[in-house]
């Protein structure tokens, strides 16, 4: 068994992200599309993201500063054209989903490097991956900023003003997670699916579980 305090000389960033990363997991992943102010369009993923609220419903990904604390286009794609497009991509497209991940020059496209048709969001300017089974179109709300040293974060919390879900995947009550396919992200190179599942029933209320316990 070991504890670390932060400060302790050797933990360095790169060992707290390998922590962090290997430990909080599995992770689903935001496929995030976004513009410049010339309309140059940019296609990222991020396994740092999850929703934050439902009304107003509002979904939160991170990226990080690189390693020399310079910032991914994403973010400077959100302050200057404060809208974006949030995908859930499913197992279907990981391979291109992954080859969005590689470091293009500034202004190169990740659509067209990737092989993936744009179409109109509605609600927002940045356009979608066609193929995409879901994908929130959404604006801005806030960009938190924790620093400028190599690998901060940035918390980008982005409220979602449109929905696009294939209809074979929704019934107007539940997602098909068979349809869906979706993946999580491991460490490293890891992925996970969602082809094991258990349930768990969620225990009543304390007063219900009061009432259970006095035989009411």
């Amino acid at each position: 068994m070991s504890d670390y305090l932060l400060e302790e000389p050797g933990l360095s960033p790169g060992k707290i992200y390998r922590l962090l990363s290997g430990s909080i997991c599995p992770r689903p992943i935001a496929w995030v599309s976004t513009r410049d102010a010339a309309g140059n369009t940019n296609l990222a993923p991020f396994s740092f993201f999850n929703v934050v609220s439902v009304n107003p419903p509002v979904l939160g990904f991170s990226p990080l500063l690189d390693g020399d604390a310079n910032p991914k286009d994403t973010i400077r794609n959100l302050d200057e054209v404060a809208e974006c497009v949030v995908h859930i991509s499913g197992e279907g497209l990981v391979e291109e989903m992954n080859a969005t991940s590689a470091g293009l020059a500034r202004g190169e496209d990740e659509f067209a490097h990737a092989g993936l048709e744009k179409v109109a969001m509605p609600g927002v300017s940045v356009p979608r991956v066609a193929s995409a089974p879901v994908a929130f179109g959404c604006r801005l709300r806030e960009i938190v900023r924790f620093g400028d040293q190599p690998l901060a974060g940035n918390l980008v919390l982005a409220e979602v003003v449109s929905i696009h879900i294939d209809d074979a995947l929704w019934d107007g009550r539940h997602v098909s997670i068979e349809g869906l396919r979706p993946i999580g992200r491991m460490a490293g190179n890891d992925y996970a699916r969602t082809t094991d599942l258990f349930e768990v029933v969620r225990p009543a209320s304390g007063s219900a579980m009061s009432r259970q316990a006095r035989g009411g």
